[in-house]
């Protein structure tokens, strides 16, 4: 059984706003999977979807072998435990240090009392802390999120999801905002996650050339339609095209070559 299911899935903005148009696919547990496509193609609504962040108009998501469009409330709190997410700009609370931010990925698993009163048990605080390590923030945890850099900032977001204990992790374009240097880190994360955590990983990239070096598995959308899913072998110039159109295409191809000369 596959881990996530898709089948059909649109979304419509409004009456006329076709963001997502009967997307299908499934991912086995522990793949690494990149989604690609120009601005506006709609990754962001897919992963949001998949969580529910964001409610589909039709279709239907299977997660673990459930439906999660016919969930409770409750139930999808239950269900997020297993689904950390990773954003863009971060979502971290900046006047709060690093341990306190990344315990924040607890919550799921607290009553509303426990969480606003921070209680967390000395496994949840060693775990934490070994998450930190791990990620290579042992000198920044009593730190205030603030007063760290754009590449410290999105570790600390992994460190929230991974303390969750997740199944699956959904990252919403990690490395859009960072430098090379950064990006290559961040990217080193989660390849060591899916590959030695064996946590399935899904990642929103706009850079091709990041996905060809990274992932088992890359899906392009256009216009909120799946227009490529294959191994990275399998994206040609001609697919990148179809992806991106063909200005962007040209664009994207010359530099691939570029970088591969």
């Amino acid at each position: 059984m596959a881990l996530l299911e898709l089948k059909n899935v649109t979304k419509y903005y409004g009456k006329e706003t076709l963001a997502l148009s009967n997307i299908s696919f499934s991912v086995e547990a522990g793949e690494f999977v990149t989604v690609i496509g120009p601005s506006g193609a709609g990754k962001s609504t897919l992963l949001r979807c998949i969580n529910r962040l964001i409610e589909p108009s039709s279709g239907e998501i299977t997660f673990h072998g459930v439906n999660t469009l016919k969930l409770s409330q409750n139930e999808l709190r239950k269900l997020r435990t297993q689904i950390g997410m990773i954003f863009q700009h971060y979502n971290l609370v900046d006047r709060l240090t690093v341990i306190e931010n990344v315990l924040h990925g607890r919550l799921g698993y607290k009553s509303t009392l426990a969480g606003v009163l921070g209680r967390y048990s000395q496994e949840e605080k060693n775990r934490a802390f070994r998450i930190i390590e791990i990620l290579g923030l042992h000198d920044q945890v009593y730190k205030r999120c603030d007063q760290l850099s754009g590449g410290q900032k999105q570790r600390v977001g992994i460190a929230r999801a991974l303390v969750q204990n997740p199944k699956m992790i959904l990252c919403d374009e990690p490395i859009a905002s960072l430098d090379p240097n950064a990006s290559k880190i961040i990217m080193d994360h989660l390849k060591r996650i899916c590959t030695e955590m064996k946590i399935t990983v899904i990642v929103n990239l706009h850079q091709v050339q990041v996905a060809l070096k990274y992932t088992d598995r890359i899906i392009g959308i256009n216009k909120g339609r799946v227009v490529f899913d294959g191994s990275p072998e399998g994206l040609t110039s001609e697919q990148i095209h179809v992806i991106y159109g063909t200005e962007s295409g040209d664009l994207i191809t010359d530099l691939g070559e570029k970088n591969a000369g």
